[in-house]
Formats: C-alpha cells, structure tokens, sequence
C-alpha cells in the first residue's frame, strides 16, 4: 500500500493529499530514541578509502576520505598519508605510509592540503625522499572519531587525537634498535607543491607551509605551525639541507615521544595559544577521551534504536563523515585571517569556518548540519557572508582563505538561505540577502548573467560558462532559495523578482523533446542528445531534466503530467548509478541526488520508498569501498543520513521535508536548541519499508511531506509501515 495520492501541486511545492487512513493514536511524547551511550562505536572512519564504484571520471569511484584523527567540523585532521594517494591522502590497499600530515579533506574529487607530514623513524632519514616510508598490516591499524593509530612492520607505533585547532601524538619506539628515535617533519612538502619553514627549537619546530591550487586553481594559503615535544632533541639538522624541514633525534634508549601540534591561518604565536588553550597539560589519553566524549554528544544528537548492527555502522559512518566540515578556521582568541588576506575577529563564542564545497554541499549536508546543530550552522552561515564580503562576491568552492572558482552556480548563498530555513538563524540574514542579490550581476559570481537576466537563461557556447544548461538550472535553484529567504524576513518585492528568476528553468524545456536542453541565444535549439555531457557538468541531459527541486509539479506538468513524469523516473531508475554516459540515474554524483525523491510530488511515494531504499542498501556499506563516489566534504554521507530518517531536504532555501519510509524502528532528532523530533516506526524492517500512515502529535499528516513548522516545534511522528 501507499500514501494517498497527491490531489493538487501548488507552485509552492506545498502538496495536499487526502487525508490517511486512521491509525491508533500516538503518544504526544516519547522517550528519546537511545541505540547506544557510544555511537562513535559504530564509526569506520575508513569507509570511503577504497574505490566503491566505478570511476566515471569525476574525482574517482572512492569517497576520497581520510582515517586519521579530526574533531566535528575541526580545524586539523591529523592522518596517515599512503605512497598511493586518493584524494583525501589515504589509499586503503597500499600498505606504505609516508608521512602523517596536519591537514586533509574528506571527499573532494581534487587534491589539497596534507601539509607538514610527519614520519618516526629509527636511524636517518633515507637519502631518497621517495624511499621514505614504512610499510604496516591493516590489523594493525586502528581508526575512531577522534583518534587513529597504527604499528609499522618495523615496530614503530604512531598514536593521533585532536582537539579543535590542535593535535597531540604519541610515538613508541621498539627497544633494542639499533638507530636513534627520531622523526621528519617537512613544511616544503603537501598534496600540491609547497614550500616553508621551520624554526628549530631545544624542544620545538615552528614554522610556515605555503601550498594551494585545488583543482588546478590559483588559489594559495599560509598555515602556520607549532610543535613542543616531551623531551629534548639529542640531534638536529635541516631535512635535505633545506630550512623547509627538519629532522629531529632523541637521546639513545628513547622509547616514548609526545608531540604537541598548534596550527592556524593567522602566525606561530597563535598556533602556540590554540594547543595550550585546547589542551592545557592533559596527558594523550585524557584528550583522547575527551575526543572520543566530544564525538559522543555530536553523533548523539541523533540517537537510533533498532536495525541491524551493519545498518548503525553505515548510519553513525554516514553521520561522521557529514561533521567533519566546514572546517573551524578561526583561532581560540576568535581571529582568522579573510579572504582579503587582512587579520579578521569573530565576535565571542563564534567561530568563522573554511572549507566549502559549495556546489555539493548546499544541497543537504548544511541543512542536515542545521538540524542537529543550529548555532554552529549559524557561524557556517555568517562564514559564507564574511567570505563574500571581504572577497568581493562569493566563490563556488573555497579552500582556507582563498576561492578556486571550481564548479557552477552561486550555491554558498543558497547554503545560508536554507540554514537560514532549518533555524540557524543567529548570522546576519538581511546582510547576506543583500550581498547575494548584489552578486548576481557579478562575473565572477555569476558567469554569464547577462544573458541569464535578459535571455532568462544562458545560451550553448557561452563564453566563461562551463555547461550553460546546468548552470542556469544552478542559478535557477539559488535564485529560488534566496526567494525564501525573502519572503521569511518580509522583503516581498526581492522575493517576487528571485521567484521570477527561479523560474527560467522553463526557457530551456523543450517540449518537443520533452528535456531541458541547452539553447541558443537567438532562441533555436541545437542538436541534442538525451546522453550528451555538452553544455552540462559532470552529468548529462536525462539527469540535469529534473534538476528543478524547487518547482517539480511545474517540471511534471511540462512533461504531460505526473502519470508521465512517473512513467520516466520509472525507467530512469532501471539503473542507480550508471554514470554520465547512459540516460539513468547517477546517484554517485550530485545532481541526481534530488530524484528519488521526486515521486512524492507525482503522488507516489511508494516509489520513493523504493528508490531510497534500494539505493541505501545497494551503494553504502560499513566498509571500505562502502561509498561508489566522492563523498565531497559530507554530502553524500548526508544524504545516507537523511535517507535513513526518511526525510530529504528537497527545496534548498525550505525547510519542507520530502518523505520515504524511515530505515530503523525508532529515532530521535536532539536539535541542539531543547527541540526533539522523535521518529517511531516500530513495524519498520528490511521488507516493511513503504509507509502506509503518518500521524504527528496524533493527527493524520497530509501528503509525503513536513510543514517547516515541525522543526520549530519538535514532535512525536508516529509511522504505520508496511511491505
């Protein structure tokens, strides 16, 4: 059975049904939701390391994550980095470690960061910088939220955990070697070219690493470092002769080492603050704890009761994965240095972050991060302002301190707006309304809005446009958040001109072909293919089609009616992650990640019931190779945690839920601000996965959908499910 069908699409994407089938009432309450005191238990930080699907040439067929240590949305991310490199430094089949650096990125489909590695050593350093690893066996090897460590083949035994700005390791030597105790540490070396210095010390290296160019870019950053070790230096000397590195030994019958680590984007002076002020003389185990503790009340925010342990494993993974960015830019004292390269202050108790993947993560890890963490999405929000400002416009895609201009359309504006929507409110809303409309008429905001503003899209071949069709379906979809966020702070006229742009998705539907295809600027339509990667972005035309989640009962309509629109997704679902080469869904890339979710608005959930599961069960897993794509700084991780809810932020800039049958028994959303949304589906299991009815607080819920009003007021839902 199904929810009942939709009986009118109203062009707010707000869908009436008939009213469900009565079910015995629910309580008005509920006890929390609880699957465990330690859901950090159920995370495998190395999910996402191996290749999971196939590579389809956008960034690889693994999540391109990384094992080693980080704190939710920290500022460092201490872990290994092997011979064989992903993107995010770790490749899981190579057994060879070269070095364990200060900072990665989880997921991106580009290199950056992995600056000043750390290698322990007995003996000197080999004088072959490429001969400069140690070999290890996964079984000795361990990785959880907030911590890694791992035994070399050679006895060597690194142990890592962070605070937020800082990091602190514990190196164990093997009795009786024959060489000193010793390690490297190289600020000339990162995943893209780099160049520093370090400053030797009794007991300290600090110093500088200059690096950049994501994806090919311009883009470069400074990040400063300090270390204090537990015992003094026996011997020291410049790593290759060079004052970019170091090599540093300790006296002989050295067993044990303790290193300290502070970074920061401002000078040494205070990456020597954030490790004092962070770790204060706490010992490695008490951080570690503490670390583990931390991560604890994070990943508690939303607590699961039910399921099979592989399904907690894959949920908790999923969730990890989506907190470990934004990173926290700013310093312990609240400075961070801007985008326009001057020394900036956050105001008390807030933190400026870094690190957007704006064109994959606007689509729901920020709403997803709003959910559970309303105050820190509302410092992620007046981030993407402050970038704005102090660059001059914002950038798609930024890195530290600097944009790359990396991928399509104005997404970090639409981010805001739609944190904006889920409660992260506390960040200057107005302010970033009005920079955002200011952007639009900004080349480098908004290549090629000329043409968007006067055609009401950009034409094939436009100059500085790469894929003019899934670009104005970008600025389409950011234009249509920014109308919501007008509309909730009472600027009507904004709003009616943003809703007006929104809709120029409608230029590009040829109802000939029944596809939105790319156009000419005199208005014909070129030759096309359904298959065609021209004139779109890491995808083709039978997928960029239903890119319009903010207006799908008027894309419906377009295509003849939901029946139709139905009758296509049936089809474009034979596969879930076919690539860009073939007309089916491409589930291991973003711009499909909205679709499964669409039949709700052609009155047929239990389609999306089907879509969401078989994909849940299909293209995540608890291992390795448990993600077939980039997980591109959580969002793909965020999408397995919504899927799981059984909800889907389907209109960026809303906060009105799309509905699928929740994956476990029970749930309950702890949002950070004394609100509580708990879930109870008690009949739901691997084949009970369609929801045959929904009630909220006792009363029947219309249609597949939550009014925003839900997160405000928190609630108890009560799912009647069925096979």
């Amino acid at each position: 059975m199904r929810l009942h069908p939709v009986a009118a699409a109203l062009t707010s994407a707000v869908l009436l049904a008939s009213p469900l089938p009565a079910a015995s009432a629910a309580p008005a309450a509920a006890e929390p939701a609880r699957a465990t005191d330690d859901p950090a238990g159920y995370v495998n930080p190395f999910v996402g390391t191996a290749p999971g699907g196939t590579d389809f040439g956008h960034g690889g067929g693994a999540g391109n994550t990384f094992p080693g240590a980080s704190a939710a949305l920290g500022g460092i991310q201490w872990s290994p980095d092997t011979v064989t490199r992903q993107h995010g430094g770790y490749a899981y089949k190579d057994n060879r470690i070269r070095g364990f650096s200060l900072t990665h990125i989880s997921g991106a489909g580009c290199s950056d960061y992995g600056n000043v590695p750390f290698m322990p050593l007995t003996g000197r350093p080999d004088p072959d910088p490429a001969a400069r690893h140690a070999t290890f066996s996964h079984a000795n090897e361990e990785a959880s939220p907030g911590s890694y460590g791992v035994r070399f083949d050679n006895g060597i035994r690194t142990q890592i955990s962070v605070t937020q700005r800082s990091g602190i390791a514990r190196f164990t030597y093997p009795a009786g070697d024959a060489g000193p105790a010793g390690l490297t540490v190289d600020a000339g070396r990162a995943f893209n070219k780099a160049t520093g210095k370090i400053s030797i010390g009794s007991r300290t290296l600090s110093g500088y690493t200059d690096s950049g160019g994501f994806c090919h870019s311009s883009n470069r950053y400074r990040l400063y470092f300090h270390v204090v070790f537990d015992r003094p230096f026996a011997h020291t000397e410049p790593l290759d002769g060079k004052t970019s590195g170091a090599y540093v030994s300790f006296a002989p019958g050295t067993r044990t080492v303790t290193a300290r680590v502070g970074v920061s984007f401002v000078d040494v002076a205070a990456a020597r603050r954030n490790v004092t002020a962070e770790q204060g003389k706490r010992s490695y185990d008490q951080l570690n704890r503490a670390a583990r503790d931390r991560w604890n009340e994070w990943l508690g925010r939303i607590a699961v009761r039910g399921g099979t342990e592989t399904q907690r494993r894959v949920f908790y993974t999923a969730l990890y994965h989506a907190l470990l960015h934004p990173s926290a830019f700013s310093d312990t004292d609240g400075r961070y240095r801007g985008m326009d390269g001057r020394v900036h202050r956050t105001r008390p108790g807030h933190v400026q972050y870094a690190d957007f993947s704006g064109w994959d993560v606007y689509r729901s890890q920020g709403q997803l991060l709003a959910l559970i963490a309303p105050h820190e999405a509302s410092d992620v929000a007046q981030s993407i302002l402050n970038q704005g400002r102090q660059a001059g416009y914002f950038d798609r895609w930024t890195v530290a301190n600097g944009g790359t201009r990396v991928m399509v359309g104005d997404p970090l504006p639409a981010m805001a707006a739609s944190i904006h929507a889920f409660g992260g409110t506390d960040f200057d809303a107005r302010g970033l309304l009005r920079a955002a409309v200011a952007g639009r008429q900004d080349d480098r905001q908004r290549p090629g809005h000329q043409q968007y503003d006067t055609l009401g899209y950009i034409p094939a071949g436009t100059k500085g446009v790469w894929g003019s069709a899934a670009t104005t379906l970008e600025y389409a979809i950011a234009d249509a958040a920014l109308a919501h966020l007008a509309g909730r702070l009472g600027d009507t006229k904004t709003q009616a001109v943003l809703t007006r742009a929104a809709g120029n998705w409608r230029n590009l539907f040829n109802p000939v072909s029944g596809y939105i295809q790319p156009r000419n600027a005199d208005g014909s339509w070129p030759s096309f293919s359904p298959t065609q990667h021209g004139e779109y972005v890491e995808g083709n035309a039978a997928q960029y089609t239903w890119l319009v989640p903010h207006d799908l009962p008027g894309l419906f309509t377009a295509m003849g009616g939901t029946a139709a629109a139905t009758a296509r997704l049936d089809t474009f679902f034979t596969q879930l992650n076919a690539g860009a080469d073939k007309p089916f869904a491409y589930l291991g890339n973003e711009p499909s990640f909205n679709i499964p979710w669409a039949y709700d608005y052609a009155g047929r959930p239990d389609r999306t019931e089907d879509i969401v599961r078989r994909a849940l069960t299909t293209l995540f897993t608890d291992r390795p190779d448990g993600l077939v794509g980039n997980d591109d700084l959580g969002e793909m991780s965020s999408w397995a945690v919504w899927a799981c809810l059984g909800m889907y932020p389907q209109v960026p800039g809303s906060a009105q839920l799309a509905l699928a049958g929740p994956l476990f028994p029970a749930a309950t959303v702890h949002r950070g601000n004394g609100v509580t949304l708990s879930l109870l589906a008690p009949d739901a299991s691997a084949t009970n996965a369609h929801v045959r009815s929904l009630r909220l607080n006792g009363l029947p819920v219309n249609g597949p959908f939550l009014p925003e009003g839900v997160l405000t007021s928190g609630g108890v839902l009560h799912y009647g499910m069925t096979s």
